[in-house]
């Protein structure tokens, strides 16, 4: 762990390059900080992964940033690894600038930035200091090193003033207990008091929120016993739901609480349809436990090999926002993973022009800003659908025709249509 005089120092200095940019009109590290409190509701947006719009040529990012900053939404990026450096080599010594690149892109192109705390430099969790070993990503920081951990948070705060939603943590990534075989709710939720409490050293006003844990089916062939969550489209892992409440009754505040999970049949659904009800389940037991608002960091609608079709796909996952709105999900990010043969999940190619999913994201930011009340139009499967304030969204999940009754009259979808039928029509 630093010392108190090396931690006065890196204080003294961080005030002093804060004070440094705020002076320079324009600068690409931080802004200055809006006085009025920021919402813990930000609606539709998506997550940069490893390979994001800033990795591209230039005319391609500047084409990508005109396309999102004419609908904005929020978008996530995390602090080390998903596309960025260690941003902490040796204790007291920073590199920032993949994260400020990152971030600078989010700001060009009109995004709500958002930071995911993970993962933790080398030398936090029994690494040697300037090194990385990027095989040991997911390794959780070591007790001794939460503070400096939460530490690292704080600078970070400082470097990006305009950044006021924090996630804490990726996953639980690190936290299993391999003696007892259970989730490590309780060093999970020392890890992120220290990291909320220098947040809100920093800005009160700072919204942080955790502990982003995925909701999630025990592993094949794993008994974990009776679980309290379950439904028709299977069970989540009871040690998962352990742990949540552990966090949610020891943590020392939050702003929202994080969860993600992939509703899909390998979860235990016998088919696609049936699989997109987990989220409904999901955010009924949340919602049950506590009244913040509820985001879900990552979600997934196909299974790992399933390689659909791109109708199929789409369906499903517009699906998907549909159940988010419907049964109160304050904030959604799409995991914006390369575009590539195996993966077709990107939201936009190569030379920058947008993908089909990326304008669906849009209008669901456009038709159901945050705050915005939601109905259920009473559609029923293969069809989902939410009514916003201007429009009614209907998706066909099926691969045939369905019919749909909306208002008293009958709505014919083709396969796998998505329409926005607006109110009133």
């Amino acid at each position: 762990m630093r010392s108190e005089r090396d931690r006065w120092a890196r204080g003294l200095a961080a005030l002093t390059a804060v004070a440094a940019l705020l002076m320079v009109a324009g600068c690409d590290a931080g802004t200055p900080r809006a006085s009025a409190a920021p919402s813990n509701s930000l609606g539709v947006g998506f997550t940069h992964t490893q390979f994001s719009a800033v990795d591209g040529n230039p005319q391609a990012t500047q084409q990508i940033a005109a396309v999102l900053a004419a609908q904005p939404m929020p978008q996530a990026q995390h602090i080390m690894g998903f596309g960025v450096g260690n941003p902490e080599p040796s204790p007291g010594e920073y590199d920032f600038a993949s994260l400020d690149a990152r971030i600078d892109f989010i700001r060009r192109s009109g995004g709500t930035p958002v930071i995911t705390l993970c993962c933790a430099p080398d030398w936090m969790k029994g690494g040697a200091e300037g090194s990385t070993d990027w095989s040991r990503l997911e390794v959780a920081p070591e007790p001794e090193h939460y503070q400096d951990f939460a530490d690292l948070a704080a600078e970070i705060s400082r470097r990006y003033p305009d950044v006021r939603h924090f996630q804490v943590w990726n996953e639980f990534k690190g936290f299993f207990n391999e003696r007892t075989k259970t989730w490590d709710g309780e060093a999970y939720t020392e890890l992120y008091n220290l990291v909320y409490d220098a947040l809100k050293e920093v800005d009160p006003g700072n919204q942080v929120g955790g502990p982003y844990i995925e909701m999630t089916a025990p592993p094949p062939g794993v008994d974990t016993g009776p679980s309290e969550l379950t439904g028709p489209w299977g069970l989540v892992d009871q040690r998962i739901l352990d742990a949540f409440d552990t966090w949610n009754e020891r943590k020392n505040g939050a702003d929202f609480v994080v969860v993600d999970g992939h509703t899909t049949t390998e979860e235990g659904a016998p088919d696609d349809v049936t699989a997109l009800t987990k989220i409904a389940a999901v955010n009924q037991w949340i919602h049950g436990r506590t009244s913040l608002p509820l985001w879900w960091a990552e979600w997934y609608v196909e299974p790992d090999a399933a390689r659909w079709a791109p109708e199929k796909r789409l369906a499903q996952r517009t699906a998907g926002l549909v159940e988010f709105a419907r049964t109160g999900v304050d904030t959604s990010f799409y995991w914006n993973a390369a575009r590539n043969a195996s993966s077709p999940t990107g939201l936009w190619t190569a030379d920058g022009r947008p993908e089909p999913f990326l304008t669906t994201l849009q209008e669901f930011a456009r038709q159901f800003p945050p705050g915005a009340p939601v109905g259920d139009p009473g559609v029923a499967a293969p069809v989902f659908g939410a009514r916003g304030p201007r429009a009614t969204v209907l998706v066909n999940t099926s691969d045939a025709p369905a019919t749909a009754a909306l208002d008293g009259a009958d709505v014919e979808l083709a396969p796998y249509e998505v329409r926005w039928v607006p109110s009133g029509a």
